[in-house]
């Protein structure tokens, strides 16, 4: 039978089982217990009993790690900044900002604004996260709206800020607005490299190759010197567009004009050639990059295992991986997550897993890297082993984010687990993440096969908590 907080019971005992010499010397270890382990009822009492004082740098590191549990952050950011003599960092409001725009509260995240104007340290880039997080959620009129409010708030938009909003439109797909908005009101501010660099690589991504080369044209008319980001930018489109002997044209134009390329444009070229199964091209290009003097970082190996696991040369990839780790270079996710998808696309799953318990060690694991193993486990009938790694998680104090709860839900579910399953949607909201609508009535068709309506009510009621927000003037 379902219980209501099931999930946090189990989280409970989890915790419970930690070293308690490790949570005396460290309060953000104790916190994240407190938060993990209760994600609704009683957490201020909670966090009040534990005699827990909290810094505002401790908060910041906090809210840092709970930014994908929205309004569970929110309490402990209410609860922390009604303590004496405390008073939340800049940083701190920005985390808690875009956590709550990523969960679409934006009335609260206005009203975070309002504070930070009352205590007199609101700024730029916290015009520039709001811009970004509406943008993200395809909102693009309130990403003007927050631009053009600014002054209201006492707060100058300046060219940094224009570049912010063009970037943020761009980003989202919406470069044609951009490009609008850049036409109206480009005479308010003299635009710079980076302007001219923001379009450019909205119009590459379209791809629009032709506006792209006119903006170009524009930005070298009104004597606007392209730097290595602008080359950059016109590399990348190119090789995405599968123009790589117009990309060569302008990285020969680089060196022509005294500006060497950078490990990005090389990362780029040899992800291209990879991509291409040019491998033979990626690795020359590798090895000119060495022979020029530029030192490979972690994306150009990463392009390069990129380009031997499209090919199922595995081997190979394991080779580079382990000259990463002799020159010094630390793999990141992106490298662990690109093996694995690779392992995981062919059926080689047992490998993925030994890949996996050996890249943990190496560094540390994204969301996309648990969703990859979750599903994996969930897709091939091994539940235990999917609820394994999200035990791991759970010890690494890592909170998953939309798309790993609902892989997980989504296979519980695909096997009858719904007790489980609704254990797990019942975590999720409580820590404030909106369930995908295709998750959910999965499980609620489960729930009225069953006849269990009483507990379908619950988590309806308990979904109501995360209605969205209106945007707030």
């Amino acid at each position: 039978m379902f219980r209501v907080g099931s999930s946090c019971s189990k989280l409970w005992r989890l915790y419970s089982s930690a070293s308690t010499s490790l949570e005396a010397i460290d309060p953000a270890r104790r916190v994240c217990k407190i938060l993990m382990a209760c994600p609704k009822v009683g957490i201020e009492q909670t966090l009040d009993d534990s005699g827990i004082r909290v810094s505002p740098e401790l908060a910041e590191q906090i809210l840092k790690t709970f930014e994908n549990a929205g309004m569970l952050a929110y309490r402990f950011f209410d609860w922390a900044g009604k303590q004496r003599h405390f008073s939340h960092t800049v940083r701190a409001y920005h985390t808690m900002i875009g956590s709550l725009a990523k969960i679409r509260q934006y009335q609260i995240m206005w009203d975070l604004v309002n504070a930070m104007r009352h205590q007199g340290v609101l700024n730029i880039e916290t015009f520039c996260i709001i811009m970004r997080k509406y943008a993200r959620a395809q909102k693009v009129e309130e990403a003007i709206y927050t631009f053009n409010i600014m002054e209201k708030y006492d707060v100058a938009p300046n060219l940094a800020a224009f570049n912010s909003l063009l970037s943020a439109l761009c980003k989202s797909k919406n470069v044609r607005k951009a490009q609008e908005v850049f036409d109206r009101m480009g005479d308010r501010f003299v635009p710079d490299a980076k302007t001219f660099s923001i379009l450019l690589e909205g119009w590459g991504r379209a791809p629009n190759l032709p506006k792209m080369r006119e903006v170009f044209d524009e930005m070298t008319a009104k004597g606007c010197e392209p730097d290595i980001v602008t080359y950059g930018i016109m590399v990348d489109s190119l090789c995405k567009a599968g123009r790589v002997g117009e990309a060569l044209d302008v990285l020969r134009e680089m060196e022509f004009g005294g500006c060497p390329p950078t490990s990005f444009i090389y990362s780029v070229l040899i992800h291209t050639y990879g991509t291409e199964k040019r491998l033979e091209d990626a690795v020359s290009t590798f090895f000119e990059m060495q022979r020029n003097g530029v030192i490979p970082d972690v994306a150009v190996y990463n392009a390069l295992i990129t380009g031997f696991c499209k090919a199922n040369r595995f081997d190979d990839a394991f080779k580079v991986l382990g000259e990463m780790e002799d020159k010094g270079v630390t793999p990141n996710s992106r490298t662990c997550n690109v093996i694995l998808n690779s392992l995981i696309s062919l059926g080689k799953n047992d490998e993925a897993y030994r890949v996996f318990r050996h890249m943990i060690k190496l560094c540390e694991p994204d969301s996309d890297t648990y969703t990859m193993m979750i599903k994996m486990f969930c897709e091939s009938d091994k539940l235990e082993k999917a609820l394994k790694v999200w035990k791991y998680m759970a010890l690494k104090q890592f909170i998953p984010s939309m798309h790993t709860f609902s892989v997980l839900i989504n296979g519980l579910c695909e096997k009858g687990e719904v007790n489980k399953a609704c254990a797990f949607l019942e975590e999720m909201i409580e820590k404030g993440i909106r369930p995908p609508g295709s998750t959910f009535g999965k499980l609620r068709q489960l729930l009225l096969k069953e006849g269990r309506e009483d507990v379908l009510e619950f988590l309806v009621d308990k979904m109501n908590v995360l209605i969205k927000e209106p945007l707030c003037d």
